[in-house]
């Protein structure tokens, strides 16, 4: 059985981790999550909902850092692998929704943020607590959290190392949706398959226009919207979406 379970819905993929019992990331679980990102970057799927089983992800598996201690730079190939999965999750062309129950910690809550969108179990924890280890995060927790709340609210949480309520996580801006434990995933899924009934092309020219601007000077910004928006003017939905408009029809998107 993969670590990272991979089916198929409609047009929804679903990537279920699986390694028990709270699903710490080690090199294993994040190979069989990249297999999982490469199935689900066929054309046929149209949007993804990555969750847990009981927890979303509680972190690294601590033990694999002793070998840090007993050989330098042993710890760096799981912080830069998981990295570079985030990092891959983050570019799929396509709408991603992680599903949060159980603890999203450290590595957990970094691989979540690689997703568009967070939806939370009303019960779940979140948070960045590398810093009570005497470490920092390896995997985006110091950049994307100051993205998704800002400087200081992200510096506090890092500094501290607290495990974030779902009320606060909704508060802050770190997740977009709570829900009831039991409805969290099913919620993703819903909403996934609304994304997946849309223009798919469009969806991945918003994200590569707004990853690729963040930060840059307006000019450089506006270039990468443009450019962005000359590739998906030619897509197929493009023209349906706009037909459908002017003849007053429900547009029906096919995903190209």
């Amino acid at each position: 059985m993969s670590l990272a379970e991979y089916t198929v819905e409609g047009a929804v993929a679903r990537i279920a981790l699986n390694r028990p019992p709270v699903n710490a990331l080690n090199a294993e679980l994040i190979a069989s999550i990249d297999t999982a990102i490469d199935q689900a970057s066929d054309d046929t799927v149209r949007a993804v909902v990555i969750h847990g089983t009981k927890h979303f992800a509680a972190g690294a598996d601590i033990t694999r850092f002793v070998d840090a201690f007993e050989s330098e730079g042993a710890n760096e190939p799981m912080a830069s692998g998981l990295a570079d999965t985030v990092r891959r999750l983050e570019q799929l062309e396509k709408p991603v929704i992680a599903a949060i129950t159980g603890y999203a910690l450290g590595g957990g809550l970094e691989l979540a943020m690689g997703a568009d969108f967070r939806f939370m179990a009303d019960d779940a924890k979140v948070g960045q607590p590398e810093i009570l280890l005497g470490i920092i995060p390896g995997a985006g927790g110091t950049q994307r959290l100051q993205r998704l709340i800002g400087f200081q609210r992200a510096k506090e949480l890092n500094m501290s190392g607290r495990h974030v309520p779902a009320d606060e996580a909704l508060a802050l801006g770190i997740v977009d949706q709570v829900h009831p434990a039991d409805a969290v995933v099913e919620a993703a899924m819903t909403h996934a398959a609304a994304f997946a009934t849309g223009p798919t092309k469009a969806y991945a020219a918003v994200k590569q226009a707004m990853g690729e601007g963040y930060g840059r000077p307006i000019d450089e910004a506006m270039a990468a919207e443009r450019d962005a928006f000359n590739g998906c003017f030619s897509t197929e939905d493009a023209k349906t979406g706009i037909l459908a408009f002017i003849n007053k029809e429900k547009p029906d998107f096919v995903g190209r």
